[in-house]
């Protein structure tokens, strides 16, 4: 059934082998998570319960945690996406990272290796919501320095295999 390959799960313990057919349903789910499992298995030339068997195992295993729409913030208003470094009290680092996910304008938080600790990638509707962003952002207890960048143009948001 074509290539095997391993994913580990951070939650779980254990590997779940998928395949090449797993990961054309997972690639097209992510193009367009409406897809009925009909769609899918007419598209792939499988039949419809073995779509549906795949979907719940990927789901049961964590490997698809849920579903969601790609929204064009833009059109929303939200017209600048910001990169944002945090420098952090190292013993806080987590405590920063919660709060920081709690932020709306936030769409992704890492933990990160290098002159940082933490990555922020925001979206805002100007500079005058960014300026207000990051001053809220370093009021945070233990965040020492930020460093922020604006994207100028956006080449790929959404990754899909």
């Amino acid at each position: 059934m074509g290539n095997r390959k391993i994913l580990g799960e951070s939650v779980m313990k254990d590997k779940v082998e998928i395949d090449d057919v797993d990961l054309e349903i997972i690639r097209r789910l992510k193009e367009n998570s409406k897809l009925t499992y009909k769609e899918i298995a007419e598209a792939m030339g499988i039949s419809i319960g073995a779509v549906y068997n795949r979907i719940k195992r990927l789901e049961e295993h964590g490997i698809i945690k849920g579903y969601t729409i790609n929204i064009d913030y833009s059109k929303l208003g939200y017209d600048l996406t910001a990169i944002i470094m945090l420098q952090v009290d190292g013993p806080h680092i987590i405590e920063v990272e919660e709060k920081l996910a709690k932020y709306e304008e936030n769409m992704s938080v890492y933990d990160v290796t290098g002159d940082f600790d933490i990555v922020v990638i925001a979206k805002v509707k100007d500079r005058e919501h960014l300026n207000k962003l990051i001053k809220g952002i370093l009021t945070i207890p233990h965040v020492k320095r930020t460093v922020t960048s604006i994207a100028l143009s956006v080449v790929k948001e959404n990754f899909v295999s």
